[in-house]
């Protein structure tokens, strides 16, 4: 059984698939405690593969229009969904058709099934390959790509909640990519613009 924090159906608010289509399964528990973290770990349910499965199915059949053949992407996220998703899970998806990515810390390996993998780098880290490294910015904190090799790398303001002081991190972010340009703005435009 797996503690799922919520299935939703939504766009990709940042990183490389900003825009995209896809179903969210955002697991619950995590093993590093971020002060920025915008999960309530507070809530799960227990769920069996074929409940996760079946609610996708669900999910996908009432908001995708039924002409449309193109599956949503499946993005496994968290918490740290590592410490809960397989590969067997990850190929149940694969047999329906569906694109599969993870958002993970890092921290934990990973199933190499996976269609698309974005590390967030933050302490200890295991995973040295992805095909997106999105690290979080704040002036606070040094850039780098802790030995990461990634296709993309993006830098994600720091989201603090005090809007001034948003608006210094994503100038200098910005600044700092100019400076740098290898990195790419990742901005977190579900928040921005205000969807789920």
């Amino acid at each position: 059984m797996k503690r799922i924090n919520d299935i939703f159906y939504s766009l990709q608010g940042e990183g490389h698939y900003v825009g995209t289509p896809a179903i969210f399964i955002r697991f619950s528990g995590c093993n590093l405690h971020c002060s920025f973290c915008d999960t309530d770990f507070s809530f799960y349910q227990k769920m069996s593969d074929a409940d996760i499965i079946n609610k996708v199915e669900a999910l996908r059949k009432a908001e995708v229009t039924p002409a449309d053949q193109m599956k949503p992407m499946i993005v496994l996220t968290g918490g740290e969904p590592s410490l809960q998703v397989d590969s067997l899970l990850i190929e149940s998806f694969h047999a329906l058709g569906y694109y599969v990515a993870m958002e993970s810390n890092g921290t934990v390996d990973v199933p190499e099934n996976l269609d698309w993998l974005t590390i967030s780098p933050k302490e200890n880290i295991k995973v040295k390959k992805c095909n997106e490294l999105k690290c979080i910015f704040d002036e606070c904190m040094e850039v780098s790509t802790r030995g990461i090799l990634a296709d993309y790398y993006y830098l994600q303001p720091c989201d603090t909640g005090d809007t001034l002081r948003n608006q210094d991190i994503v100038y200098n972010c910005i600044k700092y990519i100019k400076q740098h340009p290898m990195w790419r703005l990742s901005l977190q435009t579900h928040k921005l613009i205000g969807f789920k």
